[in-house]
């Protein structure tokens, strides 16, 4: 055979062993590639921040601005994604980002106020609360039912790989060229993401069913947001999936400011901090590799006991682990129970609710998570000064497993909803 020919049959293989046809392997591509700039760019702006001002509260400032559009701003993402055309809204908000990274360019070049660099990653974020309503609601269209796990733990492992290889990359274009060129990667970033959604031809797919003229297009903004609230309501299942995703959430949270502690604690300083969040990363693609492998509703209250089991674990014994190897171990496999909340909660969204309210229970949905990793950090702080390092992790691990008891103590009653338009 050919070069050429050999060539084909590897990339219809490698298609074939991926949920999904041609447009969701785009959307997945576009996801991949903005995910890894977003946190390259991350390093690079608390870098600028810090080499600046030398202020570890204008870091935290910042680091709030880039959070807080997400949370306040989801709701309406969500909105927006059940109004207007999808594939139009995820080309704007690439091409928005793009250009924000851009004036970050000239911040970081020219010298420019600092203050201006938090107030354009706001803008940035606030660009970006259209994206994941978006991908949840054309993921549900682009993909088979019986194939639907498998693309969720695909677009978690997505998101944890991103965790992985962003940071590396940030911190490499830190120390060989700068901010600059650290923000210019992540404008090119976004620009390729925009490039793998325009290769995806326009059609019913990216239409929502408002704009296909469901519902009434004169409800206000707040209705819209009620209705997505009432449907998440109205799926217990989903809303006890979604809450241990949530719980997971805070658990991450809690352990990103933890974890620095627990590194000193093991003479590992700084660079065992890095490794101990790079094992949560890898331990999460892990934990979405086997979930993508248990698609079926009837276990999965069994794997969620099981993995929310492993966070609980993973807390508590971090404050008392002895040795670097037995930390990274314990951060594998608590970051592989991590993501298994994430995965299931969103193959319920899509299975459980209508396909004209998905985009905006999502909305709801995803600034909720956000809003439990900003409320774990925020309540390390307090609770280790109150009981300790030791003391708080296993305090942390049992509200953990407690929560879990109460969440899972009865069945999954899994009901699935009209399927999604093709």
């Amino acid at each position: 055979m050919h070069a050429g020919g050999m060539l084909d049959t590897a990339v219809t293989h490698i298609r074939r062993r991926l949920p999904g046809d041609r447009p969701f392997h785009l959307l997945l591509t576009s996801l991949a590639v903005s995910s890894c700039g977003d946190w390259l760019y991350n390093v690079a702006l608390l870098a600028l921040v810090y080499q600046r001002t030398g202020s570890a509260t204008w870091v935290a400032l910042t680091t709030a601005a880039r959070v807080a559009p997400v949370v306040v701003l989801g709701p309406l993402g969500g909105v927006l994604a059940d109004r207007y055309n999808r594939r139009a809204l995820m080309i704007g908000s690439d091409v928005a980002r793009a250009l924000l990274m851009a004036a970050l360019v000239v911040v970081a070049a020219a010298g420019l106020p600092t203050v201006v660099a938090p107030l354009l990653a706001a803008a940035a974020t606030a660009a970006s609360v259209v994206q994941p309503p978006c991908v949840a609601a054309c993921t549900a269209r682009f993909v088979a039912d019986d194939e639907l796990q498998r693309a969720q733990a695909l677009r978690a492992a997505v998101g944890q790989g991103a965790i992985v290889v962003g940071p590396a990359l940030g911190a490499l274009a830190l120390v060989v060229a700068g901010p600059a060129v650290a923000f210019l990667l992540n404008a090119l970033t976004f620009v390729a993401s925009a490039l793998a959604i325009v290769s995806i031809a326009p059609g019913p797919a990216f239409v929502p069913p408002r704009a296909a003229g469901d519902g009434d297009p004169g409800a206000s903004v707040l209705a819209d947001v009620r209705s997505g609230a009432q449907a998440l309501r109205g799926a217990p299942a989903a809303v006890r999936l979604v809450a241990a995703d949530l719980l997971c959430s805070a658990a991450y949270g809690l352990l990103s400011v933890t974890l620095v502690l627990v590194s000193r604690r093991l003479g590992a300083g700084a660079g065992g901090y890095g490794l101990l969040l790079g094992a949560f990363g890898i331990g999460g693609l892990i934990g979405a590799g086997v979930a993508a492998r248990i698609d079926a509703p009837a276990r999965w209250r069994r794997m969620l006991t099981v993995a929310l089991l492993l966070v609980g674990v993973t807390l508590a014994a971090l404050g008392s682990v002895s040795t670097l190897a037995g930390a990274l171990a314990l951060a594998l496999l608590g970051g592989g129970g991590m993501i298994v909340g994430e995965v299931l909660s969103d193959t319920a969204l899509p299975r459980m609710l209508d396909d004209s309210v998905l985009a905006r229970a999502y909305g709801l949905v995803f600034p909720a998570s956000i809003g439990g990793v900003v409320a774990g950090a925020l309540v390390a702080g307090p609770l280790v000064s109150l009981l300790g390092l030791q003391a708080a992790l296993v305090a942390a691990g049992a509200f953990v497993l407690i929560a879990a008891g109460l969440l899972l103590h009865r069945p999954l009653a899994v009901s699935v909803a009209q399927p999604a338009a093709a």
